[in-house]
């Protein structure tokens, strides 16, 4: 074991996922880290789902849900979750090999750390060959919202609450704000800790959600401001 005294719990909520759903895993099994926790979220899967996570029943949690959103399955996973350290791994997107490891090592020198997050590096969807997807790298790698490419020490979720289940799109740019909000301190490594997989949106649908993510955030925002005077 590479150290003992982190248990990481890992959260993959996955809706109608089964052609990515093993690679997730085994991107997460490649880590060669203990002591560590899978936990698949299935929120209401009506393809094959279930089938894929079966082949990992040894290595992994399985819950099932209503189709109830992914906020709603990353709480549930938190919930769930007995570890020290926790982070997410949406089911088509990948860890990069050691990113578990590297993680610790920082977090072990730097105990007063309450988050640490690594850089995204973009993957778009370049071919279909044999049934399988190929992705290639695109855009040099850069600090994204996305909740995957951080670890979270379990106390930063009883500090400023769970993911916002009212929210269907920007939940991890609210939490994000959150985080600011309340002075948790993160702190940046310059290592690739996601590889964030695109497949279907065109860039000007999502220069489109993106304006939709920051008004609705920015709205969450104003209102706990409200709420605070």
């Amino acid at each position: 074991m590479i150290n003992e005294q982190f248990f990481i719990s890992v959260i993959i909520p996955v809706y109608n996922g089964e052609r990515f759903l093993a690679e997730a895993i085994k991107s997460i099994i490649k880590q060669n880290y203990q002591p560590l926790e899978i936990i698949v979220i299935d929120d209401g899967s009506t393809d094959k789902t279930v089938n894929i996570a079966s082949r990992f029943k040894d290595i992994t949690k399985y819950i099932y849900q209503e189709n109830s959103g992914v906020s709603r399955a990353r709480n549930t996973g938190i919930k769930m979750a007995k570890g020290d350290l926790i982070t997410f791994l949406d089911a088509d997107d990948l860890f990069p090999s050691n990113s578990l490891e590297k993680y610790v090592d920082f977090i072990k020198n730097n105990i007063d750390v309450d988050i640490i997050q690594g850089y995204t590096q973009d993957q778009s969807l370049c071919q279909i060959e044999d049934d399988r997807l190929l992705f290639e790298s695109e855009r040099k790698p850069h600090i994204f919202f996305n909740v995957g490419s951080a670890i979270w020490k379990r106390s930063v979720f009883e500090k400023i609450g769970l993911f916002n289940e009212s929210m269907n799109y920007g939940e991890d740019v609210d939490l994000w704000v959150k985080v600011n909000e309340n002075r948790i301190k993160k702190v940046i490594i310059e290592r690739i800790t996601l590889f964030y997989r695109q497949y279907k949106s065109s860039i000007n649908y999502e220069t489109a959600r993106g304006n939709m993510i920051l008004m609705k955030v920015m709205k969450k925002y104003l209102d706990r401001c409200r709420q605070k005077l």
